[in-house]
């Protein structure tokens, strides 16, 4: 008879950190809190390259199948599907799509007792191969026992979803806050004076991200161009030269500044130098924007776009930031000037942020509906 206070639980995806990436840090901190709740936790991903290993991080049994290729950005690992018809049986084998070799080796050779699926984002940068892929995640979806979406924006946007909509429980993603909650003081004055240079009186504008194309970086370096503020990019990623060289043809060398990777350490002081954050993602691969949660725990007012994901759904207009429409440099542009012009009303909303975030879109309360969901199932 199966024991509800201890589960044998196995999470399917692509990649685990050290691999940077929102999914990739969303099932390492939902397995490592099962881990120390007590449950026997497995994480199956692709290796890096083509040799296997397995692992134990911080309680948590992590699986690297050796990667034989990749295709359109999919890792192949030819051998996951032997490997869960040799493990022990899952009472719950939780997925996290889109990663279509995991799905479709769940659905041909998984053994659970009850697998759920976290439906972070539908396919949208590889749509050629939607023709083929689309009827087997149909069926995917169909035989779940439960699908997760991140919000309710994304239930009602998803075409994969509305057939499936009865077995839908849509449970946000969170983070832990605390870290971001505080940062040095010493830090945090080092990195603004860098980043503006001494005795500037503008406001200090931030992302955080990878530099690809979907976040919309283009459209944000032409608001600046309209925008008395300074701006620092964090991160890294296959847009740095192009937006170098825009940076350079719109003559704003001196208020933009493209810091690089920052480790995770020094985020929480780069989050409290700023005044204000924003997200100008134009695509909906930009699902969720748990760096906006990074920047509300920081006490930041946050500008996003909207794109019927959940990103207004972390950022309530007029309440918790700005929510203005996509690949619209003027709108964005309008929404900054607002916010880096009133010190009180980026105060009360970022106010208004950290009490959202502590509510509701904590990691404890993410683990806790999770794992309630779980039990749920099991009974």
């Amino acid at each position: 008879m199966l024991l509800l206070g201890r589960m044998r639980i196995l999470h399917l995806y692509k990649a685990y950190p050290p691999t940077k990436g929102g999914i990739e840090n969303t099932v390492e901190l939902l397995a490592e809190a099962q881990a120390a709740a007590g449950h026997q936790v497995t994480v199956m991903v692709s290796a890096s390259g083509p040799m296997p290993r397995v692992e134990i991080v911080r309680g948590v049994r992590v699986v690297r199948e050796p990667r034989l290729m990749e295709l359109a950005s999919t890792p192949l690992s030819p051998t996951l599907p032997l490997r869960l018809l040799l493990s022990p049986r899952p009472d719950v084998t939780h997925l996290h799509t889109p990663f279509p070799p995991a799905e479709l080796a769940n659905l041909l050779f998984g053994r659970s007792r009850r697998t759920v699926i976290t439906y972070h984002s539908d396919v949208v940068r590889q749509r050629h191969i939607l023709w083929l892929w689309s009827p087997l995640l149909r069926e995917v979806l169909r035989r779940a026992d439960r699908i997760f979406p991140t919000s309710h924006a994304y239930l009602r946007r998803s075409p994969f979803l509305r057939d499936v909509s009865d077995r839908c429980q849509v449970i946000p993603l969170g983070i832990r806050l605390q870290p971001f909650e505080q940062a040095d003081p010493e830090v945090v004055a080092e990195m603004r004076r860098r980043w503006m240079g001494e005795g500037s009186a503008r406001a200090l504008v931030l992302f955080v991200g990878r530099l690809t194309s979907y976040k919309g970086l283009g459209f944000l370096l032409h608001a600046m161009a309209k925008v008395d503020a300074h701006l620092a990019l964090v991160g890294d990623g296959p847009e740095r030269d192009r937006l170098a060289a825009l940076r350079h043809r719109l003559g704003l060398r001196d208020r933009v500044r493209l810091v690089g990777h920052l480790p995770d350490e020094l985020l929480p002081a780069a989050y409290h130098a700023a005044d204000l954050f924003v997200l100008p993602s134009h695509l909906p691969s930009e699902a969720f924007g748990l760096v906006m949660v990074e920047a509300m725990a920081a006490g930041l007012p946050v500008v996003c776009t909207e794109l019927g994901t959940g990103t207004s759904f972390v950022v309530r207009h007029e309440e918790t930031g700005l929510v203005v429409p996509p690949a619209d440099p003027g709108a964005l542009a309008g929404a900054i000037s607002a916010l880096a012009g009133d010190d009180q009303r980026r105060r009360r909303m970022g106010q208004a942020g950290l009490a959202r975030a502590r509510a509701e879109l904590s990691a404890e309360t993410y683990v806790n509906s999770t794992m309630e969901a779980y039990q749920e199932l099991l009974r």
